[in-house]
């Protein structure tokens, strides 16, 4: 299909976009990469009046370190994450993730600001970012905001974000010890998209315990989710196959499983459990 005629406009700033968006309040969308809203606006599923796009504005793709967090710009590409030193060495989870995005044109044009600012309930991003405990930092009408990952996403397609606001950067802490990250997925053969991918972020103590646990889990029900009661079992134990696997078990408990022509929700809710267990073991592996 063909989108409904709409006007192009070119931001020079994040600020320019946001007064743009209070100028065509509700009729316009923000472009990026667009490798989620134009299929969006190809089915008709979105039908802006107005597209702004901020993919010009060169300030906002960065990866930037500091002794507290990592700083990601939002117009940082999924490439550019994957193949960011810092990135690979500090958030493996976070490189997982975006090597795993697409294909080598989506991931050298998509955009890790309009990824999660999409919120697709089978994105890969949100699950990294939600064990990582990320915030989301945005910029509205009203000034700036910081919103913790776990605030963010709120339904399918659904974030935390104001009519006015734009993802600005996603701010990561930097946490020192014996850490592992890891991300894996079952993907949808076609699309790439995740049927089921956990991230998981493991700390051991000397005694090769845990000392902290995060597993986010995507692909399962309306919106990303950290598997709580699994990184509680976790925690204070030494993470052998028997505990990984009982505390797994309950990685999808309290959650209403997504159905449709790749997967039952019944073995979505499986597949969280599965998942769970090979990310956290990934993750333990690469404790370094």
């Amino acid at each position: 299909m063909i989108a409904q005629n709409f006007e192009y406009v070119v931001a020079t700033s994040l600020g320019d976009a946001v007064n743009l968006l209070q100028k065509y309040s509700g009729r316009a969308k923000i472009l990026s990469g667009g490798h989620s809203l134009i299929p969006m606006m190809k089915l008709r599923l979105a039908a802006p009046e107005f597209l702004i796009d901020i993919g010009r504005i060169p300030e906002l793709a960065y990866i930037k370190e500091d002794s507290e967090k990592i700083r990601i710009g939002t117009l940082t590409t999924h490439y550019a994450i994957e193949s960011s030193g810092i990135i690979q060495r500090r958030l493996r989870a976070l490189a997982d993730a975006a090597a795993c995005i697409g294909d080598v044109q989506v991931r050298n044009r998509g955009t890790i600001g309009g990824s999660i600012a999409h919120a697709d309930p089978a994105a890969d991003y949100p699950a990294s970012i939600l064990a990582l405990d990320a915030t989301i930092v945005t910029l509205g009408s009203h000034g700036e905001r910081q919103i913790p990952a776990a605030k963010f996403f709120l339904d399918m397609m659904t974030t935390a974000l104001e009519p006015h606001e734009i993802v600005r950067e996603i701010q990561i802490p930097v946490k020192s010890g014996k850490i592992g990250g890891a991300y894996i997925k079952m993907a949808q053969k076609a699309s790439g998209f995740a049927i089921c991918g956990a991230a998981a972020v493991i700390e051991l103590d000397d005694a090769g315990a845990v000392s902290n646990a995060a597993i986010g889990i995507t692909g399962v029900g309306s919106r990303a989710f950290r598997a709580t009661k699994v990184e509680a079992a976790l925690k204070g134990v030494k993470p052998t196959d028997h505990v990984l696997r009982k505390a797994c078990q309950a990685a999808s408990d309290g959650i209403i499983a997504l159905e449709d022509i790749h997967a039952s929700g019944d073995y979505r809710l499986d597949l969280a459990r599965t998942f769970a267990r090979r990310a956290v073991q990934a993750a333990i592996e690469r404790v370094q």
